[in-house]
C-alpha cells in the first residue's frame, strides 16, 4: 500500500480561496506520493524508524495542539474531551485508496482497544462534501468520530519539528498526557497499528 494524492484540481481551487492554507495543502499533495520517509534530526528529538514509522522518547515529547471543530455530521468535536486516554489520530480522505484499505483495520483495533482507554479520532480532509466522508464511515463500519477538515486547518496546528501530519494517510499517537508519542506516514494494517499503540499502552 502507498499514500495517495488528492482529487485533481481540488487543491488548486482552494488555494484561490485561502492562499496560505492552500499552499500547505499543495505541499502535502506533492509529497503524498513520495517515499514516505520522514526526516529526523538532532533538533526534532524523535527516532526515525523504517517505513515511515517514528517514535519519541517519553521525556522528549511535545504537547499536541488543541484540536477542536466539527465532525463530519456537523457536531462539535474536541480531542481535549478525551484527555487521559491514549488517542489515535488518523488523517484520511474518502477518495484515498490506501485510506480505504486501512479503514477496516482501524475499525477493528478501535473496538478492541476501547476498554483499555484508547480513543480513535479521524481527521477527514480534502473531501469537498461531508456526505462522502459519512458514506466512507458507513461502508467501513467506522464507529469513532472524525473531524471534517476539508482544507487542512487542523494539520497546520501541529508544532514545527514535531511528528506532524505529512501524508494522507498519516496516523499519530498521543499519550495519556496529550503529547505526541508516535507517527506513521504510511497506511497501516492491524499488526502495524498495534505495534504503535501497545508500547504507549504499556507506559506507566
Amino acid at each position: 500500500m502507498s499514500a495517495c494524492r488528492a482529487p485533481r484540481g481540488l487543491a488548486t481551487r482552494r488555494r484561490a480561496i485561502v492562499p496560505a492554507i492552500g499552499a500547505v495543502v499543495a505541499a502535502l499533495t506533492l509529497s503524498a506520493c513520495g517515499s514516505g520517509v520522514s526526516g529526523g534530526s538532532s533538533d526534532t528529538r524523535f527516532v526515525t524508524g523504517k517505513g515511515g514509522l517514528d517514535t519519541v522518547p517519553k521525556g522528549d515529547r511535545q504537547a499536541a495542539p488543541d484540536l477542536t471543530g466539527k465532525d463530519i455530521h456537523g457536531k462539535p468535536l474536541s480531542v481535549g474531551d478525551y484527555r487521559g486516554k491514549i488517542i489515535v489520530l488518523n488523517v484520511w480522505g474518502s477518495w484515498c485508496a490506501p485510506c480505504i484499505a486501512e479503514a477496516p483495520h482501524f475499525a477493528k483495533v478501535a473496538k478492541a482497544t476501547e476498554a483499555d482507554g484508547v480513543q480513535f479520532v479521524g481527521i477527514n480532509t480534502r473531501d469537498p462534501d461531508p456526505a462522502n466522508a459519512r458514506k466512507f464511515e458507513r461502508d467501513n463500519e467506522v464507529s469513532y468520530p472524525s473531524f471534517y477538515d476539508p482544507i487542512g486547518k487542523l494539520m497546520l496546528r501541529f508544532p514545527k519539528g514535531s511528528l506532524n501530519p505529512q501524508l494522507i494517510p498519516t496516523t499519530i499517537i498521543l499519550d495519556r498526557d496529550g503529547k505526541i508519542a508516535a507517527r506513521a506516514i504510511r497506511p497501516l494494517n492491524e499488526e502495524k497499528l498495534r505495534e504503535m499503540i501497545d508500547p504507549i499502552l504499556a507506559e506507566k
